[in-house]
């Protein structure tokens, strides 16, 4: 098998990785419990992500520029890649029910504090982007303009979410948030 047959079997991989994690959580969305959307607050957040993605292929950022061919850098980032999803179906799982889209606020919510939310207090945000950053390193750093923007939106979730969980659990949160970092555990 050549360098190329190599690479283009990464990046069927991670193509395949991708669409499973994504059905996955389709499915899973399914068994969650009711709660609030407010559209309104994040559709500025959206909007301006939207714009930059458009600016960006209109700019021509992610026309082909080549596919990485080191085969360490494509080994490298497939276990980045599936340390970072399994770090997120790991939250997912552990948080059950009480999961929702990014800035949902759930009836009848719980704090969930253990497992992998003992490490950080987003660690679904935490897995996808380290599974992004594993696309980056194995197929092209381009990859890296979109794992920003991710997390450009996941920070800005986060701090919408933890003004949430601060109103709902205004006894309990603020220790854990004091306690737990938010996406790098000991860092940020």
């Amino acid at each position: 098998m050549g360098v190329w047959d190599t690479m283009r079997a990464v990046e069927l991989v991670f193509a395949v990785g991708w669409a499973a994690f994504w059905l996955y959580w389709l499915v899973a969305a399914f068994s969650t419990k009711r709660g609030r959307h407010p559209w309104s607050r994040e559709l500025r957040i959206r909007a301006v992500i939207a714009v930059v993605v458009i600016l960006l292929i209109r700019l021509g950022a992610f026309r082909d520029h080549g596919l990485n061919t080191d085969p360490w850098r494509a080994g490298i980032g497939l276990v980045l890649f599936a340390l970072g999803l399994g770090f997120a179906i790991w939250a997912r799982m552990h948080i059950g029910r009480n999961w929702g889209t990014p800035m949902t606020q759930k009836d009848e919510p719980e704090l969930v504090t253990s497992g992998p939310y003992r490490l950080v207090r987003h660690p679904i945000y935490s897995g996808v982007l380290v599974a992004g950053l594993g696309t980056a390193v194995a197929l092209s750093w381009l990859w890296l303009t979109a794992v920003m923007l991710a997390g450009v939106y996941f920070v800005y979730s986060a701090h919408v979410e933890e003004r949430y969980l601060t109103e709902q659990f205004p006894e309990s949160y603020p220790t854990y948030r004091r306690s737990t970092k938010m996406l790098v555990p000991y860092i940020f």
